[in-house]
């Protein structure tokens, strides 16, 4: 099962799983967004299932789950995909923002994920594969609650990862750096429209810093390919990254002891300080 498939890496990793031999149940919130994948599925010659899931509805996702269980057998593999991403720093920011990011990207892979282990656990095999992004191992202004989000994950998941391991379930994190994707587009960003507001020229700043490495990142079909060798690998390992861009920001972070590093090279994202400025 993989979530978030109606496009960019999620559609990739289905069609991905599915050229490998896998029985693919490629979900999404509205089905009527599937014309993409099923479109994809089709010119490749491969087959695969859709079925309607929003990760939030904690509820109907588990009713998801027992009908595919019911209808195709044990899941044997879960890559939660689907995310989202809201654009403004704490500041700006809305508690609704804040759960939304929540909901979302932790607590909705949380819930899947705990609804398929026992079976997994029981059975002694299983791949649990969870996107994350590299904003789970660096903050990036603007992309506050996006990056508490991720961050909460992948601790999540670390835990959780030597715990299932002794049960035969393999846990996984796979972190993109930037992936030509339609987030940006998608990204809420009245913040910039805000007169007066004191972090517009910042948020400016950094807004078109990260549409440009956006418009030249990794290809979504690139980054999937790596989704797929960590839900299907002999050799699994828990952390994953997509491309040398990735290594390199995930690296600073997991090499930067004191802060200085990432709080560096964010900085510089946010263009030269004005004068007087700390």
């Amino acid at each position: 099962m993989v979530t978030g498939t109606s496009s960019g890496i999620g559609l990739h990793t289905a069609i991905g799983l599915a050229h490998k031999g896998l029985h693919v149940v490629a979900t999404m919130r509205d089905t009527e967004r599937a014309t993409a994948l099923r479109t994809e599925a089709a010119r490749q010659g491969v087959d695969l299932t859709v079925r309607a899931l929003d990760v939030t509805d904690h509820d109907a996702a588990r009713a998801c789950l027992d009908g595919v269980t019911a209808e195709f057998g044990t899941i044997d593999v879960l890559v939660n995909n689907a995310g989202s991403a809201a654009f403004g720093t704490l500041e700006q920011l809305s508690d609704a923002a804040l759960q939304k990011q929540l909901d979302v990207n932790y607590l909705g892979v949380a819930a899947l994920t705990r609804h398929v282990l026992p079976t997994m656990r029981a059975s002694g095999a299983g791949r649990i594969v969870t996107v994350t992004s590299n904003g789970g191992a660096i903050g990036e202004p603007f992309l506050d609650a996006y990056c508490a989000s991720k961050f909460a994950v992948e601790g999540l998941m670390q835990s959780l990862a030597p715990v299932a391991a002794r049960f035969g379930v393999q846990v996984s994190v796979v972190e993109p750096a930037s992936v030509v994707t339609h987030m940006m587009d998608n990204l809420d960003t009245d913040v910039l429209a805000v007169p007066g507001d004191p972090y517009r020229d910042l948020a400016d700043t950094f807004f078109q810093s990260a549409a440009a490495l956006m418009a030249s990142g990794q290809a979504a079909q690139d980054a999937a390919a790596v989704v797929v060798e960590a839900a299907t690998t002999d050799t699994p390992r828990f952390r994953w990254q997509t491309s040398e861009a990735a290594v390199d920001f995930v690296g600073l972070s997991l090499a930067d002891l004191d802060g200085s590093k990432v709080f560096g090279a964010m900085s510089a994202l946010l263009g030269e300080p004005a004068k007087g400025e700390g």
